[in-house]
């Protein structure tokens, strides 16, 4: 089956790209799209708090509204009302239903606050958005949200910026194999095998800025993050050899010749 085929839908929408990408921390407007281009991305994601709408020439301006799908995120927000605010500003200037919710519990760490994201998510379902809710790698609260009606659950992977990877597969594991919903793992990715062991889990798709933007050579970066992702689902379509404590012969050991 080739790739071309092996698309995943998110809100009704049809997508190739596994691979959902952030448009902060470049160091100007032509990294920005270069990295995005080079990425094969189709969704790209925003934050909202961090765009100055005073500015004709902005973040939003320098992304290709005809080639990608605009995700408005609330980065920066920490209490379940900033972040339902900031959401209806974009509703509000037009530029988006479709939503990832992000509230901060601990500026040290940046991990998720889970109570005032169910409790956001909830204001803005009964609103008419489509949520996609960044959230710690806990089964329980992704499948809250999800019975809730959020579009897609997005566990970390590690705490945001940090690129150590995802800390806990198995937890990633559980929330796979649990969901209804696309599993879009979030935050920690820090080079191609992180990404890779994402879609080698089972993950629908991954999402990531810092380890492009703060690569070395972001546009290489941000192709060899598209190609991870790429032999990650290979890997978990074609399905691994079970791991085993002692080795096996690669070769068949019967019919030898003496």
């Amino acid at each position: 089956m080739s790739d071309t085929h092996d698309t995943w839908t998110l809100a009704g929408r049809p997508l190739t790209s596994r691979l959902i990408i952030g448009t902060g921390k470049y160091k100007d407007a032509d990294e920005t799209r270069a990295c995005l281009a080079a990425s094969g991305a189709e969704i790209v994601t925003v934050a909202l708090r961090r765009v100055d709408l005073k500015v004709k020439d902005n973040l939003l301006s320098w992304i290709d509204r005809g080639r990608y799908t605009l995700l408005p995120n609330t980065a920066g927000c920490y209490t379940a009302d900033e972040a339902v605010r900031t959401l209806r500003l974009a509703r509000e200037l037009g530029i988006a239903d479709l939503v990832k919710l992000e509230v901060i519990g601990d500026p040290r760490t940046l991990l998720p606050d889970n109570e005032e994201t169910l409790k956001a998510a909830k204001i803005l379902l009964d609103e008419g958005f489509v949520v996609l809710p960044y959230c710690t790698d806990d089964p329980i609260v992704c499948r809250k949200l999800e019975a809730m009606g959020c579009a897609a659950v997005m566990p970390l992977a590690a705490p945001i910026g940090s690129g150590l990877g995802i800390r806990n597969p198995h937890n990633i594991r559980l929330i796979v194999e649990q969901a209804k919903v696309p599993v879009i793992v979030d935050a920690g990715v820090g080079t191609a095998s992180d990404a890779a062991i994402a879609m080698e889990l089972g993950c629908t798709a991954v999402l990531m800025n810092t380890a492009v933007a703060h690569a070395q050579v972001p546009v290489l970066m941000a192709e060899a993050m598209r190609d991870g992702i790429i032999a990650g689902r290979k890997a978990y379509r074609a399905g691994r050899m079970p791991a085993r404590v002692i080795g096996s012969a690669s070769s068949p050991t019967t019919g030898m010749i003496e």
